[in-house]
């Protein structure tokens, strides 16, 4: 049975992505793995060994009470009837700690609360979204605060990589749970150019391998690539974004290093699914 992993910080963020986590694990039929991954403070010293291991199993049983509790006050208290379960645990990194869950359990999918506005920056800078989104052996998902529950338009961002199809295939898995219809767009620098070529090129390649039969495809043409996806996932009623992150030059990096924040809190208004090319 599929596992998805939605890893909790206890904010208003968190609450938000852990609703959304558990519709979509109830669509699957999946289990819910919610975690948070703590630290304990360093000590050095033989004179702290005894207190050290007291301070482990006290800080264990804290964190796990707290985040079934966190859980049942947001879900409901049946989250065995929910095929919901939690596990706290201690790692130095938040990233390992994710990381090691997800393989460990064979993750379908991990999903994160989104911080929102200014915020937004510091998340996807920051080493443990990063990361995640760099090596994680399954797509992440980043949900924001103010996320709505309807799924009826999947967006997807493709650059005719061919890591894009089984990543399409996922996504028209999703899909199919919802109904929902999905885009596959290409934004094009050049209206003379092959843009329109190249999709149909692609559509074939797709539809090869994606049964899924409420799929479109759409070339835009502007040389501005960030401002066109968002004006189109706006204009659209889009609810959900969803790309392939390349190592060399991935989407994701080029859109939050760039130090605009009206951009980035733009694409923080719906949930952004994001495929690592390494495993497709």
């Amino acid at each position: 049975m599929k596992t998805i992993i939605f890893a909790s910080d206890y904010s208003k963020n968190a609450v938000t992505g852990l609703k959304y986590a558990h519709k979509l694990s109830a669509k699957f039929g999946a289990n819910l793995l919610v975690i948070h991954v703590y630290s304990l403070p360093m000590m050095l010293g033989m004179e702290f060994n005894v207190f050290y291991d007291e301070l482990e199993k006290t800080t264990l049983k804290k964190h796990n009470t707290m985040l079934k509790n966190w859980c049942k006050k947001h879900l409901g208290k049946d989250l065995a009837g929910m095929k919901v379960q939690t596990e706290a645990f201690e790692n130095l990194s938040i990233y390992h700690g994710i990381l090691a869950k997800a393989n460990e359990h064979k993750a379908f999918m991990i999903v994160i609360g989104m911080k929102k506005e200014s915020a937004i920056k510091e998340l996807f800078m920051g080493d443990t979204s990063m990361s995640l989104i760099e090596k994680a052996p399954s797509p992440v998902l980043l949900v924001p605060e103010n996320a709505g529950e309807k799924l009826k338009l999947i967006v997807y961002a493709t650059d005719f990589e061919q890591e894009d199809i089984g990543a399409i295939y996922i996504v028209s898995q999703i899909a199919k749970k919802f109904n929902a219809n999905i885009t596959v767009v290409h934004i094009a620098p050049n209206i003379h150019g092959d843009g329109n070529l190249k999709m149909e090129w692609f559509k074939e390649m797709v539809n090869q391998k994606v049964t899924y039969k409420k799929i479109k495809f759409k070339v835009l043409f502007s040389e501005e690539i960030f401002e066109t996806l968002k004006d189109y996932l706006d204009s659209n009623d889009a609810n959900m974004v969803a790309m392939l992150e390349r190592k060399k030059s991935g989407f994701l990096k080029k859109l939050f290093q760039r130090d605009m924040v009206t951009e980035m809190e733009s694409f923080g208004k719906i949930p952004l699914l994001s495929f690592n090319e390494a495993n497709y």
